[in-house]
């Protein structure tokens, strides 16, 4: 007799981890807690002679909560539980490898609501002044920083960009998100400039690069992977005395919130971050309104 097995259970797993390694940023612990959520919700699946991802339905969740609770997990533990599960579905989804989502029907405890970690104005400015543009690489790398602080894009998407997806006259880029859908996002001066610098002096230099339809490219002429630029990021943070854990996705988070503090309309930012939701977005205003409230209790005569 056959072991039952969950179909794929491996790669979806495995890509989902990967995934949240590399645009998450997550710390190694959060990755062995998520691992750890996933193989528990895997096992309770075979233990319901469930075989397939998609065969889980609402009621299979509410089971797996009455499960865990009954062998003593806390309310948090069981939380984050179901934050893993709903981040590998959401993600599998957007990827086309999952078709039905079990959470559409069920609410998302506060608990799962995280306020999204940002840097500074000064701590960007420190990162973005870390590559050495005396070298090929360096220019390279400074261009890819503006572009992340100037776009508010996901690491997978600025890996992705294309040479004529990028509109140095109207000042704008292309980027294609999840369930490939496209939209257009500005650039700054700064951005523009890096990214030019790195066109006509770098780029050229490097390996078949006339052949390759990716403006970031490896040393070697391939295409510069997300793992890569995740690196990137987190090297120059080292070197610019940013110890805190930093990934791609944090410029993102920045970049909206950094918008929304200087008076940025909601549905703009919405707009340029590539979110379907509005609530999604609403996440930043949270951020806003702490600033808000520092701002608040620091200069009025009577807080």
């Amino acid at each position: 007799m056959n072991e039952l097995k969950i179909h794929n259970v491996d790669e979806l797993i495995e890509s989902f981890i990967n995934y949240i390694i590399v645009e998450c940023g997550l710390s190694r612990n959060t990755i062995l807690s998520y691992s750890h959520d996933l193989q528990l919700f895997t096992n309770f699946l075979l233990s319901k002679k469930i075989s397939d991802f998609n065969d889980v339905r609402p009621d299979t969740i509410t089971s797996f909560i009455i499960s865990e609770k009954k062998r003593g997990l806390s309310a948090s533990s069981i939380s984050r539980a179901l934050v893993s599960i709903r981040m590998l579905y959401k993600f599998q989804i957007s990827e086309g490898k999952l078709q039905t989502n079990p959470f559409t029907v069920i609410d998302s405890p506060k608990l799962w609501k995280r306020l999204p970690m940002v840097l500074s104005v000064d701590k960007v400015d420190s990162l973005l002044s870390v590559p050495d543009v005396n070298t090929k690489l360096g220019v390279r790398n400074k261009a890819i920083l503006e572009l992340l602080y100037a776009t508010g894009a996901r690491v997978s998407e600025v890996a992705a960009i294309q040479m004529d997806w990028v509109n140095f006259e109207y000042g704008y880029v292309k980027c294609r998100g999840k369930r490939s859908k496209e939209r257009i996002v500005p650039l700054g001066t700064k951005a523009i400039q890096a990214i030019q610098d790195y066109l006509k002096v770098a780029r050229p230099e490097i390996k078949n690069s006339r052949h390759s339809p990716y403006v970031f490219l490896s040393k070697t002429g391939k295409l510069l992977r997300r793992e890569n630029i995740w690196k990137i990021v987190r090297n120059c943070a080292l070197k610019a005395g940013i110890h805190e854990r930093i990934s791609p996705h944090k410029l993102r988070h920045s970049f909206a919130t950094h918008l929304l503090e200087n008076g940025a309309d909601l549905r703009s930012v919405q707009e340029m971050l590539g979110h379907v939701n509005i609530s999604t977005t609403q996440i930043y205003t949270h951020v806003s309104k702490q600033h808000l409230k520092a701002v608040h209790q620091q200069f009025h005569p009577r807080a």
